[in-house]
């Protein structure tokens, strides 16, 4: 068997944890297409040798505490040894956490970003690795995430957050991408 070719990616895996289906506004009907998506990336960045991340996110008490049993992956999807994986206690996979020296070590140029929430963990990891100078692919595909009610009282269906959330990251702070073509690869800079 050949070994994949090395690169310079990494794929971020956030908080796909059995957390979020505790929740009462967690949606079944919605996460299987997630899991496939999820799934379709994981097993392209595997075969492609890329570097994959596994983030958790954890807290002091409820069910994202250690002691609720709930902070581990989702049972679904398969990826039996990251090459990094950590428990983040901040909206952001960068704060107070290992990323970012990993990346740097490993020579890591471009992060591509899936997971939950696409609105709140997701997108605040692709923007703040945009800041710190990374290529980001952000994946909404590969991402999910539950309707949300906002101070005025109107709920955001799972579609308009994604779509909102593209709206705001790409070509900002990111390049929207699906699972095809970020495992293609970066898009080759145009000729002068």
């Amino acid at each position: 068997m050949e070994c994949p070719e090395m690169t310079d990616t990494a794929l971020l895996v956030i908080d796909a944890q059995e957390s979020f289906r505790q929740r009462a506004n967690w949606h079944e009907v919605d996460s299987p297409t997630y899991l496939k998506n999820q799934q379709a990336l994981i097993d392209g960045a595997l075969a492609r040798g890329w570097k994959i991340v596994r983030v958790l996110h954890g807290e002091p008490e409820g069910i994202f505490s250690l002691a609720s049993g709930f902070v581990k992956p989702l049972s679904e999807l398969t990826l039996d040894k990251p090459d990094l994986e950590f428990i983040k206690q901040r909206h952001s996979a960068f704060v107070g956490s290992p990323l970012e020296v990993f990346l740097v070590e490993n020579g890591i140029r471009r992060l591509v970003v899936s997971g939950i929430r696409t609105e709140q963990c997701c997108e605040t990891t692709t923007r703040h690795g945009s800041d710190l100078g990374w290529q980001v692919d952000y994946v909404t595909e590969a991402t999910h995430t539950m309707p949300l009610t906002d101070a005025t009282g109107k709920t955001w269906a799972v579609e308009e957050l994604k779509a909102r959330t593209a709206a705001v990251l790409d070509g900002r702070f990111a390049r929207v991408c699906t699972i095809a073509e970020a495992l293609a690869g970066a898009p080759k800079a145009a000729a002068a």
